[in-house]
């Protein structure tokens, strides 16, 4: 593996790794006696690479403490007691009551090949894993695919579609 490190720069690393400065120090040392750039992730690299021992730290264990990985169980349980601490996470308020608007007609539930062209398309079904879709069946209305019943629950009003219908056009462009 090629190291963009030079025999001089891990030489020295070797040198204030044993002297037992901390890796921001040793980035720093490096970087004003070489003139280089070096970070401390680089310089903690480095030395694994090389297989230098450090000494142990009583705060954290090790000198390589912050290169690992965090715990995702104390992350998980950090977030947790965060978002708990909210206070709309923690009051639960019943949810009003929805008002579902409901057809008065009692459909048909034709198989989609049984649909005949004037039959209403509204389905029926298929929510639960392995249930049929069936439709209306009722006859449609006029330049809709669903019957008068059903025509109100999938689409605007019948006045505001004649509005839009009624709109003048006029020609931008001829090609």
């Amino acid at each position: 593996m090629q190291s963009t490190w030079e025999e001089a720069h891990s030489a020295a690393l070797r040198e204030l790794v044993e002297k037992g400065l901390s890796f921001k120090e040793i980035a720093r040392t490096l970087n004003e006696r070489f003139g280089t750039a070096y970070t401390r992730n680089a310089a903690i690299g480095r030395a694994r690479r090389l297989g230098l021992s450090t000494p142990e730290r009583s705060d954290s264990g090790s000198v390589f403490a912050a290169a690992r990985k965090p715990d995702a169980r104390k992350i998980c349980e950090k977030r947790a007691r965060i978002l708990f601490k909210s206070p709309r996470l923690t009051t639960i308020e019943r949810a009003a009551t929805l008002r579902l608007r409901c057809v008065a007609i009692t459909p048909k539930h034709l198989a989609l090949v049984d649909l005949q062209p004037g039959d209403c398309r509204y389905p029926y079904g298929g929510d639960a894993e392995g249930e049929p879709i069936t439709f209306c069946g009722h006859p449609r209305q006029e330049a809709s695919s669903y019957c008068a019943s059903h025509v109100h629950l999938t689409s605007l009003e019948v006045e505001e579609k004649r509005a839009a219908a009624r709109a003048p056009l006029r020609l931008v462009e001829a090609a």
